[in-house]
């Protein structure tokens, strides 16, 4: 794959990361929770910011880390079955999205996540008043969401160091910012003063189009990368 191709797949990888409502479902969390304790507005700023770099964070050293181990475990030469193999995962994955990523009989934006971590999140954000417990508690939602991104991830990561290194630092801020998208739009949103309500509303009303459009998109990338690596080399077009 030329230079453009591949970090186009990784904007794609990251546009679909970026469509996953854990990291959302908890800023709006602990948006609500410093609104009804009345803290004032410039503190609500500095928490959701705290928050949301701490997400970008996490997701930068999941990438370099997830890229690193893919380095020394296969060179910048990854053999066609851990191609195929990640394909197949994200193939996986896109299914379980449609399937089990909004609970069942749910009207909210109810979450696959098991009750008992759903509780330690939503008791984590109301006790979150500091900017350090704010971008500590960004960091974990990277993590407990981590079953559905490592796909988008470890495609990107594949990706990733095929570039020449001045390539791969331009991919992984790529990565970084465009997975970061939806998170950043509801915090600017809720920067400006606009109803948590309403946000909230959309989310709910739009739910299922972001459910399927996730497991779509992924099943997409799946395919497209299928095809113009592991079926482009095997038939020697590279």
């Amino acid at each position: 794959m030329d230079i453009l191709t591949s970090l186009a797949i990784v904007g794609f990888a990251a546009l679909i990361h970026a469509s996953f409502q854990l990291s959302v479902s908890v800023l709006t969390l602990l948006s609500g929770h410093a609104i009804g304790s009345k803290k004032s507005h410039r503190r609500l700023v500095r928490l959701t910011t705290s928050f949301t770099t701490g997400v970008g964070v996490m997701t930068l050293l999941l990438l370099s880390f997830t890229s690193l181990i893919f380095l020394h475990a296969f060179g910048t030469q990854v053999p066609l079955l851990v191609w195929a193999l990640v394909c197949g995962l994200v193939l996986g994955i896109g299914i379980a999205v449609w399937l089990f990523y909004y609970r069942r009989g749910t009207k909210g934006t109810e979450l696959w996540l098991p009750r008992s971590f759903a509780s330690f999140l939503t008791n984590r954000s109301k006790k979150t008043d500091q900017n350090a417990e704010a971008f500590s508690l960004g960091l974990t939602s990277v993590i407990a969401e981590l079953i559905f991104i490592i796909p988008t991830v470890a495609i990107a990561a594949l990706v990733l160091i095929e570039l020449p290194p001045e390539w791969q630092l331009v991919g992984i801020g790529i990565y970084t910012l465009i997975s970061l998208l939806g998170l950043i739009i509801v915090w600017s949103l809720i920067g400006s003063g606009h109803s948590l309500a309403r946000i909230q509303r959309w989310r709910t009303e739009n739910k299922r189009f972001l459910q399927v459009s996730s497991g779509g998109a992924l099943i997409v990338l799946g395919f497209f990368v299928y095809v113009s690596k592991i079926m482009a080399t095997a038939l020697g077009v590279q």
